[in-house]
C-alpha cells in the first residue's frame, strides 16, 4: 500500500518535466507497434488509435492537464511537417507515373475533397451543430497543421479539429481495404491516393507499410487534399452559414 503515495510522489515530480510528454509518447507508440506486429498487422490494432487509448488513460488516470502533456508532445507535433516534406523522395521515385496520371489525380482529388466536406458539413447541419462544430468537421480530411489552421480562420476549434483529423485517419486506416476491396478498386495507386485524400497522414503511414508506390500516390493526395481543403473551406463555410441561418 505504501508504494502508491510513492508511485505517486514520482510521478508528479517527472511531470514538472517538459520532456515526459515526449517520453511517454514514444513508450506508447512503441509498446502499440508492438501489439500491432503481434496481431499480424491487423488493421484494428492500428498502433495509432492503441497509443492514444493508452496516453488518454494515462493522462485521464494520473489527473494530468493535457497542456503540461503538450509540453513535451509539442517536439513530436513539430516533427509533423519535415516528416510530410519528406515524403517528396517517394513521390520524385514515382513521378513518370504520376504525371501520366495527372488529369485523372486531378478528378479524384476535387471529388474527394469536396465529398468529405459536404458530407461532413451537411450531416452536421442535420443533427443541428453549431457554427463551431460545423467548421470544426470541415477540414477533418486534411493533415492536422493544415487543417488546424482552416478551423481556426472559419470560426472553429482548433483542438477539436485536432481530434476529428486523427479519428478520421485512423478510421480510414482501419477501414479503407475492406471498402475498397468491397468497390473492387485493386489498382495500387488508386488505392492509395484515395486513401491519402480520405485519410491523410495515418492513411499514409498505413498505405507506406503495403508498398512504396501506394505511400508514394498516399502522400501525394495528401499534399494536396490539404492545399485544396485550405483553399476551397473558407470559401464554402461562408456559404454554408448563410444555408444555414436562411
Amino acid at each position: 500500500m505504501n508504494a502508491i503515495p510513492k508511485l505517486g510522489a514520482i510521478w508528479v515530480y517527472l511531470a514538472a518535466s517538459p520532456l515526459l510528454g515526449l517520453t511517454i509518447t514514444l513508450i506508447a507508440y512503441l509498446i502499440a507497434q508492438a501489439i500491432y506486429a503481434k496481431a499480424r498487422f491487423n488493421p484494428l490494432a492500428n498502433p495509432v488509435l492503441t497509443a492514444v487509448a493508452m496516453l488518454v488513460l494515462l493522462l485521464k488516470v494520473t489527473g494530468t492537464p493535457y497542456a503540461t502533456y503538450f509540453e513535451g508532445a509539442q517536439f513530436v507535433h513539430f516533427l509533423l511537417g519535415p516528416a510530410t516534406v519528406a515524403l517528396a523522395l517517394p513521390l520524385y521515385r514515382q513521378w513518370p507515373k504520376l504525371r501520366r496520371s495527372a488529369v485523372p489525380l486531378i478528378g479524384g482529388l476535387v471529388a474527394g475533397s469536396l465529398a468529405a466536406i459536404v458530407s461532413a458539413v451537411g450531416v452536421a447541419a442535420l443533427l443541428g451543430a453549431s457554427h463551431q462544430t460545423i467548421a470544426s468537421l470541415a477540414p477533418k480530411s486534411a493533415t492536422t497543421p493544415i487543417a488546424m489552421a482552416v478551423a481556426a480562420e472559419t470560426g472553429g476549434i482548433p483542438s477539436l479539429t485536432a481530434v476529428l483529423v486523427i479519428s478520421t485517419g485512423i478510421f480510414g486506416a482501419v477501414f479503407a481495404r475492406s471498402i475498397l476491396n468491397m468497390l473492387r478498386i485493386e489498382d495500387t495507386a488508386v488505392r492509395g491516393f484515395a486513401l491519402g485524400v480520405a485519410s491523410h497522414g495515418i492513411g499514409t503511414a498505413r498505405a507506406f507499410q503495403i508498398s512504396e508506390e501506394m505511400g508514394a500516390f498516399a502522400g501525394l493526395g495528401m499534399g494536396l487534399n490539404g492545399v485544396f481543403t485550405a483553399f476551397i473551406v473558407p470559401i464554402l463555410m461562408p456559404l454554408a452559414s448563410r444555408w444555414l441561418s436562411g
